[in-house]
């Protein structure tokens, strides 16, 4: 290094090392938006543009008659079973992982990535063998007239198995920044364990929280996979939103298709509006707690 360089301050040496020259940047910036234009802004204006393209009377006739209603419904019952059951289970697992120190510690947090890592083909297709007519369960099931696969249950069952990471893998780690230093004192100043839990824990990840609820309840309303295995497509009763627009696009009812699939993109622009809004709380909450740690 020069004695020039040695001599500038250490963030304006960094400032030079890291700055590119514009043609550089203004290059990535292009190919960025380029991208984004081509893969993200067409398509969603596309399904908008094909929905509305045989008059409004047409759009709003696809959203309202009986089988899309019906899937709208399921949708909204799946999604209000799945999202609950993962809030829970997510900010039990993230609690007893950040807080506490347990054998089997290991194996918990590679369970709750397990969706991630297995499709959701597969994951529908395990339910199948399992509660399906020839799976293990399938005879008792059906001595006992109880349904689960090609039934609203299984559609459930899916859901909950492809959203169970969103709560807790954002917990986790705001979990495990915060330290226990205040669930601590809290005891010692004679708490309970819920005292601890409502008073102390569930304020300082409140926005943790919504944030994962947000992106657990957009991917239960839009999944696909696990759900078109376990459905049995059977219209009006099993079909999800998602199931609704493949129909209608196989048969060839392609603006009924498309008016029906702008409301799944509606639901994709609200999250992203709200994941933006919460991402910036919990940000904010963050350096604020490390600002914090670092004053004491």
């Amino acid at each position: 290094m020069s004695a020039i360089a040695l001599a500038m301050p250490t963030g304006a040496r960094r400032a030079r090392v890291t700055q590119e020259p514009a043609w550089v940047r203004w290059t990535l910036i292009g190919l960025a938006l380029a991208f984004l234009t081509l893969f993200l802004f067409v398509p969603l204006i596309l399904v908008f543009f094909e929905g509305l393209k045989k008059g409004v009377q047409v759009y709003f006739a696809a959203i309202t008659e009986p089988d899309a209603l019906s899937a709208i419904q399921l949708t909204l019952i799946t999604a209000a079973i799945a999202v609950p059951l993962n809030l829970v289970f997510g900010l039990a697992a993230a609690w007893a992982i950040a807080k506490f120190e347990f054998r089997g510690k290991n194996l918990l947090i590679t369970l709750i990535d397990l969706p991630f890592s297995v499709s959701p083909v597969i994951s529908g297709l395990i339910y199948v063998l399992i509660f399906g007519l020839q799976g293990w369960l399938g005879p008792w099931l059906a001595e006992h007239d109880i349904r689960i696969i090609f039934a609203v249950p299984g559609i459930v069952l899916a859901t909950v198995f492809v959203t169970v990471p969103f709560v807790a893998r954002e917990l986790i780690p705001l979990m495990q920044s915060q330290g226990t230093e205040e669930e601590e004192a809290a005891v010692v100043l004679g708490a309970s364990g819920w005292q601890t839990f409502f008073r102390v824990t569930l304020p300082n990840i409140k926005w943790g929280l919504l944030y994962g609820t947000i992106l657990c309840n957009a991917r239960a309303m839009g999944e696909f996979g696990a759900v078109s295995v376990v459905s049995g497509h059977i219209r009006g009763l099993t079909n999800t939103v998602p199931l609704h627009v493949e129909i209608l696009y196989n048969e060839y009812n392609f603006a009924a298709a498309f008016a029906v699939a702008s409301l799944l993109a509606l639901l994709a622009l609200v999250t992203l509006a709200l994941k933006t809004l919460v991402e910036s709380k919990v940000t904010r909450e963050r350096t604020g707690g490390s600002h914090e740690h670092r004053s004491t």
